[in-house]
């Protein structure tokens, strides 16, 4: 391609790999600086997520209340004998969202602020002597085309936030492959005119039992007039549909209304590198972070996509590629002693129904319940409770040991 052909191109500083929250966050903070960014997304992905947005995510990125379409205010941990703990969440609330509208919401307010939105696939990228780079997608007028086009941009910079197994990672980012997959699945049912005596439109209720998953968790999310109920399981082999169905049984609502279902691989460890020390920097999924344990994706997708953009605006002001790096090392500052105690939580508790009975055990405790929901809702480990940490510690050895007994 030469010099003339590059300049029809035009020239945007940074092209973001997929609109989902990492990829509208950065895209959006990154138009909010002033840089021209291109934000690419496939469009009608929806993955499949319980929805639920903390406090500290509302506050950091300015969710609005009405993007909620429910408050859970209590969750529901449930062990494979059906022993129930409710754990009430103190002087806050869970925000809930549905990731179809709120997603295009996101990508909507990026737009507001001077993104331009092209919908299209991913192909490849050709480095240029410069630094720069083309980016070839397939791209399509609209959402629902079945006809694509291959179109060309040219960039200084690329965002790579095209979700777990993200072809921009594997094309440019080294090791990029080498992460633990978690596979989700879930179904948005209608909320029955006359919900299940049990069913509470404000809980969140998360079932620990083999049967349902063997090495992760079955959930029911309120989502207002729906509900997300799902499951997720690394063993290839076991069969979500069917542990779903278990888990929409156990939760008296097995004959709702069907809306839509969704899969995906969720990444359940980041990546050793998220950038290629040159034009491509990688963000939410495609870096990895989703919370062990937990499954948490948003938030930390979010503040992942943030920090991208940190590293790009950093790149631009210096000229240095080194500056990519700063995004993996602030996430891991902020965030890596949360995902590695919540890995052990996950590669311990998970592993056998016994294990699990304990561990809804375990929550009935209030210091468990209260470092553990002040933990969730403002994203950091809590330090200002030692005492509660001894004690849940003894706690812990005492039901490792068989001292106490689960019922």
């Amino acid at each position: 391609m030469n010099q003339q052909e590059m300049n029809q191109l035009g020239l945007y500083d940074v092209a973001v790999i997929g609109g989902g929250p990492a990829g509208a966050t950065a895209a959006d903070d990154l138009a909010q600086k002033g840089y021209s960014v291109l934000l690419l997304d496939r469009a009608g992905r929806i993955k499949p997520c319980g929805g639920a947005i903390p406090p500290r995510a509302m506050k950091d990125f300015h969710i609005p209340d009405s993007m909620l379409v429910a408050h859970a205010t209590k969750a529901r941990m449930i062990s494979p004998t059906n022993h129930k703990v409710d754990i009430p969440i103190d002087n806050g609330f869970v925000g809930l969202v549905d990731r179809c509208e709120f997603d295009e919401w996101l990508r909507q307010r990026a737009e507001s602020h001077g993104a331009e939105r092209r919908i299209g696939t991913f192909d490849r990228l050709d480095h240029l002597p410069d630094g720069s780079v083309i980016l070839h997608f397939h791209g399509r007028h609209q959402a629902g085309d079945t006809k694509t086009f291959a179109a060309q941009v040219r960039a200084r910079l690329v965002i790579g936030a095209d979700g777990a197994k993200s072809e921009v990672a594997r094309q440019n980012v080294k090791d990029s492959e080498k992460t633990k997959y978690v596979f989700a699945y879930h179904e948005i049912v209608k909320t029955p005119s006359n919900p299940p005596a049990d069913y509470e439109a404000s809980r969140c209720d998360v079932y620990y039992n083999g049967k349902m998953s063997p090495d992760f968790y079955g959930w029911v999310f309120p989502h207002g007039n729906t509900a997300s109920i799902g499951t997720g399981s690394a063993d290839k082999g076991f069969s979500l549909r069917n542990a779903t169905a278990l888990v929409r049984e156990a939760a008296g609502l097995a004959n709702a209304e069907t809306l839509r279902r969704e899969g995906a691989p969720i990444p359940l460890k980041p990546l050793k590198y998220w950038d290629n020390g040159r034009n491509v920097v990688l963000a939410g999924d495609a870096a990895g972070v989703v919370a062990p344990a937990s499954g948490e994706g948003i938030y930390y997708a979010m503040a992942g996509g943030r920090f991208a953009g940190e590293a790009a605006d950093e790149y631009f002001k210096t000229g240095n590629p080194k500056a990519l790096s700063i995004a993996r090392k602030r996430f891991m500052k902020e965030h890596g002693r949360v995902f590695w105690v919540l890995g052990i939580l996950q590669y311990f508790w998970y592993s056998s129904d016994k294990r699990r009975e304990k561990f809804v055990k375990i929550c009935e405790d209030k210091d468990v319940q209260t470092l553990t929901f002040e933990s969730y809702m403002h994203k950091k480990l809590v330090r200002n409770k030692p005492m509660a940490h001894v004690r849940i510690f003894f706690k812990d050895m005492a039901h490792l040991l068989g001292i106490a007994k689960a019922h």
